[in-house]
């Protein structure tokens, strides 16, 4: 009886023994297997912190050229506005020359008469270079009363009923440039 439980306490040792064996080449497995899991993940974790690097460089890159673009465009439309400007004064300079010959020639003879009709002269070549430029005036006198175009600064009371509701001065002349009003015309409009 004694070899019998000699045998099986070598048999219950070697079946421990081989459990142990099992459950350490199970976790070997399974250690190896974290390993490759790890591994993966820290190739991934790398992959991403690549990619956001990429992503951050390009939108860096992209909000650099967006801010160039602002600068480039604010720096046109000055530069822009300074060029359209000087045409307007370039076209203006001779009307200055008829000024400035007009003033001289007053000062030579004192004639009035003279003076007022190159007064004039000089009024309608001034008006005829800002047509050009594509000024016009708003007509008021006689319209009727559009608060698109006019502002009432009075109100006074008609001569008769075809006047109501009618511009029947202005004190200040409105304009348009290139169609857009620039400036509202001031006027007296009858009740």
């Amino acid at each position: 009886m004694q070899q019998e439980e000699i045998k099986d306490k070598i048999s219950d040792n070697e079946a421990l023994d081989n459990n142990d064996s099992n459950h350490q080449n199970d976790e070997n497995c399974y250690n190896d297997s974290q390993e490759m899991n790890l591994d993966e993940d820290l190739d991934q974790n790398e992959k991403l912190k690549t990619e956001l690097a990429d992503t951050k460089d390009k939108y860096l890159r992209l909000f650099a050229e967006f801010d160039n673009f602002k600068k480039r465009s604010a720096k046109e439309k000055r530069e822009y506005s300074l060029v359209v400007g000087q045409d307007i004064i370039k076209d203006l300079l001779p009307v200055l020359d008829d000024i400035k010959r007009a003033n001289a020639n007053y000062v030579k003879d004192n004639n009035a008469e003279t003076f007022a009709q190159g007064a004039q002269l000089i009024f309608e070549k001034f008006t005829k270079v800002l047509q050009q430029k594509g000024l016009k005036e708003i007509e008021s006198i006689g319209k009727d009363f559009d608060v698109e175009q006019q502002e009432a600064i009075a109100e006074i009371p008609a001569p008769n009923e075809e006047f109501k509701g009618k511009v029947l001065d202005e004190v200040e002349a409105g304009y348009t440039l290139n169609g857009t009003i620039i400036r509202y015309a001031k006027v007296v409009v009858g009740k």
